[in-house]
This record gives structure tokens, C-alpha cells and sequence, in this order.
């Protein structure tokens, strides 16, 4: 199938009401022809396109690495190098395809949870970008949610984002903070289960609207 038909056609199964079933069908499609049409609807100004296609590409790449680790390596690369300066771009989407994909597959995770970490950390790879924030936040959560024991040494580092005047870091961190040690993090969640401000978060393959507060008494909950 020719790149423009292969794209309409992922399109089309994107914006299908049966999601499971679409992934099932674009995980049947040559994988790394369909990693660049996935990478474009990153971009689409459709959120649930947007994010459909994260989902996808995890689901692509968690494939593709059970058959050629290497080929999905490569797919990695190309998502942190999409958040380098050097790159020339923004990387929207890519740091959450990098947890969707770790997620889902053990030893990619092994081999990268500490990178995506790092973009929390302020002497790490920090992104100072506040939207692009976001997106590091939500990747950390997913990858947190399936693989905790990854990325452990996260807690420190989103102290300051749960402290963040954005309600959608503070929420993010929130979410985040409840799978993981919360020794640091429980003052912080205390006070912010009294947070009403409303965030839309996409879990499941599905989008909520929670507040703040609704997430951190979940996490206080796990205690």
C-alpha cells in the first residue's frame, strides 16, 4: 500500500468507533510503513486523532519489537531526538508514544524508562517547555501505571510540578505520584485533594474529566 492510501487508511481506522478493533488492524500492517503516518496525525489539531495515534504507535512499536528489536530502537530514537533543541521542531506527541510504547513492552522500557525520567529531572534533560510538559508527564504516568519499579527515582522530581500554577502538571503529577512512593510526595496530595480545578486526561483509550482533587484522593487512597 502507497504512502497517501496508507495514511487515509490508518485515518479512517483512527476515527473508528471501535478502537481495539482498529488497532488490531493497523498492528497487521507493515510496521515501519506505518510508523510515519502515525507520526503525522501527532500533529492533527483532532485531540482524539492525536491521541488514537499515540496509542497506535505504541501498540506498532511494542510489535515491531518483539520482532526486530532493533527496527524499534530505532523508532525510540527517533521520538528523543524529536525532543533535542537540535532537531529543529517541538516533538509533540512523542514523549507520550515513548511511554505508551514502554508500556507496553518490557525491555524497551528497560532500556529507556531513565531517559524519559530525565525529562522531569532540572539536572537531567529537562524540558522547560510548559505544553511539551504535559506530554512528559502523561508518557510518565502511563509507563508509571504498567511498570512502577522503572521509573522509582521520579517522586522528587515532580514535587515541583504538583505545585505548578498549570492544573493539567498538577493533575499529571498527581496521577503519576499515586503509583509510585509516596513518602515524598503525600503532604502534596493531601493538600491538593481539596483541588477542584478540572483536567481532561486520556486513560484507557478513552478520554475523562477529573479535578485535581478526584486523582489525588485516588492516590491517598493507595496508601
Amino acid at each position: 500500500m502507497k504512502g497517501r492510501k496508507l495514511k487515509k487508511n490508518i485515518l479512517e481506522l483512527l476515527n473508528s468507533d471501535d478502537l481495539q478493533e482498529s488497532l488490531d488492524e493497523i498492528c497487521q500492517l507493515p510496521a515501519r510503513q506505518a510508523v510515519n503516518p502515525l507520526f503525522s496525525f501527532f500533529y492533527s489539531t483532532n485531540e482524539l486523532i492525536r491521541w488514537r495515534a499515540i496509542t497506535a504507535m505504541g501498540a506498532v512499536v511494542s510489535g515491531l519489537a518483539d520482532q526486530d528489536m532493533e527496527s524499534a530502537r530505532v523508532v525510540m530514537r527517533r521520538l528523543i531526538w524529536n525532543l533535542n533543541d537540535e532537531s529543529g521542531g517541538i516533538g509533540w506527541g512523542s514523549p507520550e508514544a515513548m511511554g505508551e510504547i514502554m508500556a507496553r513492552h518490557f525491555r524497551l522500557a528497560e532500556e529507556y524508562a531513565f531517559l524519559l525520567e530525565s525529562y522531569v529531572n532540572e539536572q537531567g534533560n529537562y524540558i522547560e517547555h510548559p505544553i511539551l510538559q504535559r506530554g512528559v508527564l502523561w508518557g510518565l504516568g502511563r509507563l508509571a501505571h504498567s511498570r512502577p519499579g522503572l521509573v522509582n527515582h521520579a517522586p522528587p522530581f515532580l514535587l515541583p510540578f504538583m505545585r505548578s500554577q498549570d492544573a493539567i502538571h498538577r493533575g499529571l503529577a498527581v496521577w503519576t505520584a499515586g503509583v509510585l512512593d509516596r513518602e515524598l510526595t503525600k503532604p502534596l496530595l493531601q493538600y491538593l485533594s481539596n483541588d477542584n480545578a478540572i483536567i481532561k486526561i486520556f486513560i484507557d483509550m478513552q478520554f475523562l474529566e477529573v479535578t485535581v482533587g478526584q486523582l489525588a484522593r485516588e492516590a491517598i487512597s493507595k496508601l
